[in-house]
C-alpha cells in the first residue's frame, strides 16, 4: 500500500521542516509564533480564542504562546473599548520585522526543497497536494454515512 510510503516520506518532510524551522528561528521565534504572526498580519487584531483552530492547540496553549510573545514584544494584548471580557491581540513593528524574517526562512527551506524538482513537476505536486487537502475525512470505523 502507497499510505505507507507516504507516512515514512511525510514524516521525513516534517521532521526536516521543523528541525530546519526550530535553527533558523531561535532564540527569538517559534514556528507556532510565527504563524501567530502571519494571521495577525493579515488581520490586524484577533480575539484569542479565533487562533486556537489555526494552531491545533488548546486555549491554555494559546494562553502560554501569546504570553511569551508579549514578553518578547512580538505582540501586544489590549481589551476591547467597548467590552472589557474581549482582548484584542495585535501584532507589533517587532513582530513585523521577525514574521518577515520567519517568511524568509520558511521560504527557502521550500525552495531548497523543491529546487531538484523541474518546474512541471512542482505544478503537478501543488496540485495533487491540494487534492489531498481538500479530501473527505474518512468515516470513523463502524460508522455508517
Amino acid at each position: 500500500m502507497h499510505s505507507t510510503e507516504f507516512s515514512k516520506i511525510w514524516h521525513k518532510i516534517l521532521k526536516d521542516y521543523k528541525l530546519h524551522m526550530d535553527s533558523k528561528l531561535a532564540p527569538t521565534l517559534t514556528d507556532a509564533q510565527l504563524t501567530v504572526l502571519e494571521l495577525l498580519q493579515e488581520r490586524d487584531a484577533m480575539k484569542p480564542s479565533d487562533l486556537a483552530p489555526h494552531l491545533a492547540t488548546s486555549p491554555a496553549a494559546v494562553t502560554m504562546l501569546l504570553d511569551r510573545m508579549e514578553k518578547h514584544n512580538l505582540i501586544i494584548r489590549e481589551r476591547d473599548a467597548s467590552d472589557r471580557r474581549i482582548v484584542w491581540v495585535s501584532i507589533t513593528e517587532t513582530g513585523k520585522n521577525e514574521t518577515s524574517r520567519g517568511l524568509k526562512i520558511r521560504s527557502d527551506f521550500f525552495a531548497e526543497a523543491l529546487d531538484p524538482i523541474s518546474s512541471h513537476n512542482q505544478q503537478l505536486l501543488l496540485y495533487l497536494m491540494g487534492k489531498m487537502a481538500v479530501a473527505p475525512a474518512p468515516a470513523p470505523e463502524g460508522s455508517t454515512p
